[in-house]
């Protein structure tokens, strides 16, 4: 079976359940608030957030295209799946871009012992004249997603990226869903979380600290997550040269000699440009506990 990747596959059914329990607004009425020609707040009215998200990514980039730079926020949405989705949009449009989004508890603040912070990613875009340089990180070691797949396939995940309940570092994927994972960089982790909670959290006027709800477990409401969408058109600052300086920028760096064990200095965005060149006309194998949920959603 072709697929273009098994992450939305393994989260489908969740979106379908989420949609059941009518804690997904299937038939949203989604505001758009004009507070200047650049800066725009959307209620998304408890949709998904795919939806919520691809309203905003656009409006921000319609608003950069007007007065050279777009900033959107977005409150009363859901997990909107990966930032450099929407990220590339603005990239496409020759814009730089940052997108934020919080996420449910899954990192202890540093000092802490309980959970509280999204893995909130950071996600940066800018235009390059070739494949696009996309940087789209959690503020987590490793991807939530990527443990609940293995925890749902029983396998294990790579040592030192969570710790249990107890607060023991655990390869079993089970027992980190229970604990906590590890932040990027310690402190420095905790803190960009932090600052990726303030910024699509507080701001917006979404779900924060802690309360957005657990899109797996939890069905007792809405996400109310927040989306933050901010779009730069570079010509503002460095008129037509932008793409040009760009290319220097790149150039110098890959020309750097190379540490051990390195054939190539790659920018964020080419290794995931290089695999779906390779894999786009590959065959895909999803796991038969996955297939079998999908089989099961169309059976419904």
């Amino acid at each position: 079976m072709k697929c273009s990747g098994l992450l939305f596959p393994a989260r489908l059914k969740m979106y379908c359940d989420r949609i059941r329990k009518k804690v997904i607004n299937p038939k949203p009425k989604i505001k758009i608030k004009k507070i200047s020609s650049s800066i725009s707040h959307i209620d998304a009215d408890n949709s998904i957030g795919f939806v919520a998200a691809d309203i905003g990514i656009k409006e921000a980039i319609k608003n950069a295209k007007k007065t050279g730079m777009g900033l959107v926020a977005v409150k009363k949405s859901g997990h909107y799946g990966l930032s450099s989705f929407y990220a590339e949009q603005a990239v496409k449009n020759n814009l730089l871009v940052f997108c934020f989004t919080n996420a449910p508890a899954a990192i202890a603040p540093y000092g802490a012992k309980k959970s509280l912070f999204g893995t909130n990613p950071i996600c940066f875009g800018a235009p390059t004249g070739k494949t696009p340089f996309i940087l789209d990180a959690s503020t987590s070691m490793i991807n939530r997603g990527k443990i609940r797949r293995a925890s749902k396939l029983g396998q294990k995940i790579p040592y030192g990226v969570a710790l249990d309940k107890n607060g023991n570092i655990t390869t079993d994927a089970n027992k980190a869903l229970k604990g906590t994972q590890l932040p990027i960089a310690t402190f420095k982790g905790s803190g960009l979380a932090w600052m990726v909670d303030i910024l699509s959290g507080v701001l917006t006027g979404s779900s924060h600290s802690g309360k957005t709800k657990d899109p797996f477990d939890d069905f007792s409401g809405p996400q109310n997550m927040g989306h933050l969408f901010i779009t730069i058109n570079p010509k503002i600052f460095s008129g037509n040269n932008f793409l040009k300086e760009m290319k220097k920028n790149i150039s110098r760096i890959k020309k750097l000699p190379k540490a051990k064990g390195f054939k190539s200095i790659l920018y964020p965005g080419e290794r995931k440009n290089n695999t779906y060149r390779k894999n786009l006309n590959k065959d895909i194998s999803i796991p038969p506990k996955i297939l079998k949920e999908l089989n099961d959603l169309h059976d419904k």
